[in-house]
């Protein structure tokens, strides 16, 4: 049987399928004003998911991702899909429940063994988040598609969002940046094996910690970076906190490989598009990269990492909460919230 490669069947795979930011903007744009007083979070924030007040103590945390293949093997992508669509009720504090699919499949095209193996990845996961995958919708399309949509809960006063930082945060991440450059080589067929192994392992981990991060009060902000980039989730937290950002460069990890595969090139269309919407809200300082930054910045990620703006007296506690969940790579700051300035980003 032919071996078949899901990247053939989609021209930006992952969360580099995002529409770009600015068009973004003008689609969800609108004149009604939201009337509902226990909706605690909307679409208004730019946040990771909606929040929906149940009681003094409870709110029901929803969700839904979806996207074309970034991975070949249908097994793989589904996991990656899962871990995605999860993470943005850890990225908001709360803990998931359930979740149900989304898959739009071309039964012309491609057996139902592949979306069979994309489902069974996607259980996978859900058992390691211990939820089940419920149920769910499939669709005759032209490609193949696939997500979930999560429902969790998360005790009000541990609610986290992105727009709460304050002046003097210091910003923590809790994974390397670089995969929308390691995918778009995959999908070329110049990925090594051992970058390869490294891209799945990335793509697939739950963001798991962000539940215990959620019930630190020292936690004021949190978000996850997916397919706007480190820069564009950056903007996002600093113009809804009114805050300017400065980034350490250097001090933000990057995936084995990645300079490697930005001198063959391998830059997804994304990145180009990211930029477009954000440079005007960013400079660099002397002494930055600028080549480079303005290919890893706008890298759109696929089930990144959390961006955590964190109290400077409980940086210690967070710390601790990082060690314990194996992140003790991560607990160096990669840059802090300053009062607003002109530029939003500074990058350093």
């Amino acid at each position: 049987m032919e071996e078949i490669k899901l990247t053939q069947y989609s021209k930006g795979g992952g969360c580099g399928c995002k529409i770009a930011p600015s068009l973004l903007q003008e689609i969800v744009a609108t004149q009604q004003l939201s009337s509902f007083k226990n909706l605690l979070v909307g679409n208004d924030s730019n946040d990771d998911a909606a929040v929906y007040q149940l009681n003094e103590e409870t709110a029901i945390v929803s969700t839904t991702d979806f996207f074309l293949p970034i991975v070949d093997d249908a097994y793989d992508f589904g996991r990656i899909a899962a871990a995605n669509s999860v993470s943005d009720v850890y990225a908001m504090g709360g803990t998931p429940l359930m979740a149900i699919a989304i898959l739009g499949f071309p039964i012309d095209k491609l057996p139902t063994s592949v979306a069979q193996q994309m489902l069974e990845g996607a259980r996978a996961v859900c058992k390691e988040a211990n939820i089940p995958l419920a149920g769910g919708h499939t669709i005759d399309s032209n490609d193949p598609i696939f997500g979930l949509a999560v429902t969790g809960s998360v005790a009000v006063k541990h609610l986290k969002q992105n727009n709460k930082a304050k002046e003097g945060d210091v910003l923590l991440l809790t994974k390397p940046i670089g995969s929308g450059v390691l995918s778009t080589a995959l999908k070329r067929g110049v990925l090594g094996e051992e970058h390869y192994t490294a891209l799945i392992e990335q793509l697939t981990s739950l963001n798991k910690v962000g539940e215990a991060l959620g019930r630190l009060a020292g936690v004021h902000a949190m978000t996850d970076v997916t397919g706007f980039g480190l820069i564009g989730h950056a903007i996002e937290m600093a113009e809804g906190s009114v805050v300017s950002i400065e980034l350490i460069y250097n001090n933000i990890k990057k995936l084995s490989g990645l300079e490697e595969y930005m001198k063959q090139r391998t830059i997804p269309d994304a990145t180009y598009r990211n930029w477009n919407s954000y440079s005007s809200k960013v400079q660099f300082e002397k002494g930055v990269n600028v080549l480079e930054a303005f290919t890893t910045l706008p890298d759109p990620q696929t089930n990144g990492g959390l961006l955590i703006a964190v109290d400077a007296v409980a940086l210690e506690e967070v710390r601790a909460v990082l060690k314990n969940a194996g992140l003790e790579n991560y607990i160096e700051p990669i840059g802090k919230c300053i009062a607003k300035k002109e530029k939003t980003i500074s990058v350093q």
